[in-house]
């Protein structure tokens, strides 16, 4: 039995700022065309939803690199710059690279605020200066050797077209330059994932092919005095990383989602989810099925439908079956702790990708990054390949910021749909559902021609295409996200339904609705509404008249 503990310092702060994230990881023999995917959502509360890009380049000897710290901006010092950097669109590179991350904290007295090296630019500047993965996983490495780590606790999820790897990095403390870390690489058969929890735990120690780590991720454990069994029954996760009640609950709980969908037979970890047990789960398994672009996609809206964990369901959910829950994700009550369930589809997510990789096609065109903005569950998944040169105006960091509306800006558009919905959540998903799936359809279908096209150009050309189709169909879909929100206040004008025929609303001659759906409350909310408060009912005639 799991102790339920009261939630550690790290992971709440984890929980709450902007590293809460979501990583799906799946294997080239796992996909039904060999494509090999990672997703990503960045959920936080402080994050403007953007498509960034890094141009190619070459610099002359001695260049040194600014780097900011990606969350706050704040200025952490200079690298030396490499010779020739790649182009970056997003999470992807020119090559097909790609990387995602979700933040454990972890250990928090392992931070070094002196480091200069954070998360998102390990990210970002190992896209620049890799063309695989594994290369990503040295690069990366390196950089934290030669310059410090400065971010807390990291899973990374490192992509090319053949391979996938898990990378878990924490850093040795202030003033002790470098990080500890395990890379390893998911069978090609299999899927993973990882959600604010370090998940690698023993690994193999002599099979470079499929397990990196640094050479001294287990002798420092022992030096803290973390670990002092054998040296193959040594835990990453459980050493540098120990599992709470919330680490289960809200992070295992998204991997155990997402693993249940592909095997069902993982069922039957909800009692590890719920800290009953305590057998973990694996770091990969292999599905029952082949997966997908757009399975990936559908699974990135989850939000715990059909457990016990369904975030529609209950009072918190309201009438309306509302997956919104008013921050923060812990709570109080007669001054015991209570959590919220946090599901992979979340109101306060910036951005969301995932990043498709096929070996098959000349890098530019193969690498796709199915790119959204806001909450995945009533976002639109944009395909953005990887040999754009261009950002589609809508995703631009210029347009907007979290403190300035634009009503070009696909965050703030899409934001505004997914606001308007959670008032009447069941009702309007479904009007939202029907949109999201008519673009999604038609995107799928107009990808494989424009491989095919693309494939029969030289590369300038190809890319140019690409780049406009790319940029159009970004605009495209979020003038129609704008008339989709136009829609949906009309429909649904102050709490009211207006009834449709043909997809059109059922009017007199001179344009006045003939009728509305008075839709009301659900029986069992009005029920327990009565149960509240009794004095809702109406008199009789009889009590009426009976009064003195």
């Amino acid at each position: 039995m799991i102790k339920k503990i009261i939630l550690s310092t790290v992971l709440l702060l984890a929980l709450h700022t902007a590293d809460a994230c979501t990583n799906f990881l799946v294997g080239k023999a796992a996909s039904t065309d060999g494509s090999t995917f990672i997703s990503y959502s960045a959920d936080s509360y402080f994050l403007f939803g953007a498509l960034y890009r890094y141009p190619a380049a070459t610099y002359p000897a001695g260049t040194l690199l600014d780097v900011h710290d990606w969350d706050s901006g704040k200025y952490l010092g200079k690298i030396k710059q490499v010779e020739k950097t790649y182009s970056v669109i997003g999470n992807i590179n020119e090559h097909q690279l790609s990387i995602g991350e979700t933040t454990f904290g972890g250990r928090h007295e392992l931070a070094d605020s002196t480091a200069i090296m954070d998360y998102g630019s390990l990210i970002y500047i190992g896209l620049q200066r890799a063309k695989t993965a594994r290369e990503a996983i040295k690069v990366m490495t390196d950089l934290v050797a030669e310059y410090g780590y400065y971010s807390e606790g990291e899973s990374f999820s490192i992509a090319d077209p053949n391979e996938v790897w898990i990378l878990e990095m924490i850093g040795k403390g202030p003033k002790n330059k470098g990080a500890v870390w395990v890379a390893q690489r998911i069978p090609d058969d299999c899927v993973s994932a990882h959600a604010n929890q370090a998940r690698i735990t023993t690994f193999p120690l002599n099979d470079k092919n499929n397990c990196l780590y640094s050479k001294d991720v287990i002798t420092f454990a022992r030096e803290k005095g973390y670990f002092n069994g054998k040296n193959n029954e040594f835990s990453f996760s459980d050493t540098y990383a120990p599992l709470d009640y919330t680490a289960l609950r809200a992070c295992e709980a998204r991997v155990w989602s997402f693993f249940r969908k592909v095997d069902p037979a993982m069922d039957k970890y909800i009692s590890y989810i719920k800290g009953e047990t305590a057998q973990r789960m694996p770091l990969w398994i292999k599905p029952t099925f082949k997966l997908s672009a757009q399975n990936i996609k559908d699974y990135m809206r989850d939000q715990y439908e059909g457990t016990e964990l369904d975030i529609t369901k209950g009072i918190a959910a309201g009438p309306f079956n509302s997956k919104l829950r008013c921050s923060p994700l812990t709570w109080k009550v007669d001054s015991v702790e209570y959590v919220h369930e946090r599901p992979t589809a979340t109101q306060q997510t910036g951005f969301t990708f995932v990043s498709q990789l096929r070996s098959w096609l000349p890098d530019y065109v193969g690498g796709i990054l199915w790119f959204g903005v806001d909450d995945a569950n009533s976002a639109l998944y944009v395909p953005i390949y990887c040999g754009t040169t261009a950002v589609p105006a809508c995703y631009r960091t210029d347009d907007g910021s979290l403190l300035e509306y634009s009503p070009t800006s696909a965050f703030w558009i899409f934001n505004g749909v997914a606001n308007f919905a959670y008032s009447k959540y069941s009702y309007m998903m479904t009007d939202i559902r029907k949109v999201q799936s008519k673009w999604e359809s038609d995107f799928n279908a107009l990808v494989p021609q424009m491989d095919k096209q693309a494939t029969g150009m030289n590369e300038a050309d190809a890319r140019a295409m690409l780049t406009r189709f790319s940029c159009a169909q970004a605009e495209n879909s979020t003038a129609a996200w704008k008339k989709l929100g136009e829609y949906l206040l009309v429909k649904y004008l102050d709490g009211n339904i207006k009834k449709e025929k043909d997809g059109k609303f059922v009017q007199n001659e001179y344009k006045i609705p003939t009728s509305i759906i008075r839709a009301g409350y659900p029986e069992e909310y009005l029920r327990q509404m009565v149960k509240e408060y009794p004095g809702f009912r109406i008199l009789t005639e009889k009590e009426m008249s009976d009064r003195k």
